[in-house]
C-alpha cells in the first residue's frame, strides 16, 4: 500500500510513519509536512535511506501540491494540523486554516483521485469535559471548548459528510492526550522534564486537578494502523486507556523521576475554557483487537530517558 502521511514530520505523525515502515515492509510512505515549528526533519532521519520513503515540503491547504502527492497513493492519514490549545486561544486563524480548509482540500484530492481510505486523526477534545463517571462514546455530542478542537470537529464533520455525499471511505480517529518520544517541548509532559532538569518551576494551570488519559504514542500508532486496515468506512473509533491522572499527579510523578522536590510545582491561573476531564469509551477499538500495551507509570520512565538524552543533545 502507498500512503500519504500529512503532517509526519510532527510528533505523532513520526512515530506513525517508523511504526508503519517497521510493520509494513512492503509500504511505502510519502510525507507531505509544511515544516512548522512543530515539525521537525531530524524526527525522521533514521529513515533517510530508506527507498520506501520520501518527503515533500508543502501545506496541505496548497491545492496544487495535495494534487501533484496524492496521485497513485491507496490512503491518506492526515496528522497535519496546528494542536496547541493554548496558541488556539492566542491565535485561532492558523487553527482553523489548517484544521479546517487544509482538511476540506485534503478530501477534494481524494474524491478526484477515487483513494482508497482516508483517515482522519481527530481528537477527544472534541467532545468537551466529559462528568465524573461518564464516557463519552463516538456517537456524543460535540462540545469542543476551544479553538483548536472546535476545527478539530468541524473537520471531523465535514469528513463524515463526504462519506454521506460522495461516499468517500472515510475514517476517524479520537484518541485521548499521546505521549512519548519526538513531542514538540511546548507540551505538558516534555514542558515539565526539560524545567525539572533544569530546576525551573512547573507551570500547573489552576488546581492541578484536570483530569487526563495518558496514551503512549506507540499504543496510538497501532490502533490508527488497525483502523486504516481494518476498520469500518464511516465510523470514528476512540482511543484511550479508561486510566486517569491528573496534571498534579504527572508533574509529581515526573519530578519523583527525576529525583526533584515537589516544591519546583508552581500554580499558575487557570486559562480560558480549561475542559476538567476528558474520557472515551473505547469498546469499538476494542473488539478490532486492539488494546494498551504500555502503562503509564513505564511509558512516562521511557519518556524521561528519552528526554534527558534529547535535552542534552541540543543544547544551546
Amino acid at each position: 500500500m502507498k500512503i500519504l502521511v500529512t503532517g509526519g514530520c510532527g510528533f505523532i505523525g513520526s512515530n506513525f510513519i517508523i511504526y508503519l515502515l517497521k510493520n509494513h515492509p512492503e509500504d511505502t510512505v510519502v510525507n507531505l509536512d509544511k515544516l512548522t515549528y512543530a515539525g521537525n526533519l531530524s524526527n525522521l532521519s533514521q529513515l533517510s535511506k530508506d527507498r520506501r520513503y520520501s518527503f515533500i515540503k508543502g501545506d496541505i491547504s496548497d491545492r496544487k501540491i495535495v494534487m501533484e502527492v496524492i496521485k497513485g497513493c491507496d490512503a491518506v492519514v492526515n496528522f497535519a494540523a496546528e494542536s496547541h490549545v493554548d496558541r488556539s486561544i492566542a491565535k485561532p486563524a492558523p487553527f482553523i486554516q489548517t484544521n479546517f480548509v487544509g482538511v476540506s482540500v485534503l478530501l477534494e484530492a481524494s474524491r478526484k483521485v477515487r483513494l482508497k481510505r482516508f483517515l482522519q486523526v481527530s481528537t477527544d477534545e472534541v467532545y468537551g469535559s466529559i462528568p465524573e463517571k461518564r464516557k463519552a462514546n463516538e456517537k456524543s455530542l460535540l462540545k469542543p471548548s476551544s479553538p483548536y478542537s472546535a476545527s478539530k470537529a468541524a473537520a471531523d464533520l465535514l469528513c463524515l459528510s463526504y462519506f454521506h455525499t460522495y461516499k468517500l471511505p472515510i475514517l476517524i480517529t479520537r484518541s485521548s492526550n499521546n505521549y512519548g518520544p519526538r513531542q514538540h517541548p511546548e507540551k505538558l509532559i516534555p514542558l515539565f522534564i526539560q524545567r525539572a532538569l533544569s530546576n525551573q518551576p512547573l507551570p500547573l494551570y489552576g488546581t492541578g486537578e484536570n483530569l487526563r488519559d495518558w496514551l503512549y504514542v506507540e499504543d496510538n500508532c497501532l490502533a490508527i494502523d488497525l483502523v486504516l486496515r481494518q476498520g469500518k468506512e464511516g465510523e470514528i473509533y476512540n482511543i484511550g486507556t479508561g486510566k486517569y491522572y491528573s496534571n498534579l499527579q504527572v508533574a509529581k510523578m515526573v519530578l519523583k523521576i527525576l529525583g526533584k522536590p515537589f516544591s519546583l510545582i508552581q500554580f499558575v491561573p487557570d486559562r480560558p475554557g480549561h475542559d476538567w476531564r476528558y474520557a472515551v469509551a473505547c469498546s469499538k477499538i476494542e473488539a478490532l483487537g486492539w488494546k494498551p500495551r504500555v502503562k503509564f507509570e513505564d511509558g512516562l520512565r521511557d519518556t524521561v530517558t528519552w528526554y534527558q538524552t534529547y535535552f542534552l543533545n541540543n543544547k544551546d
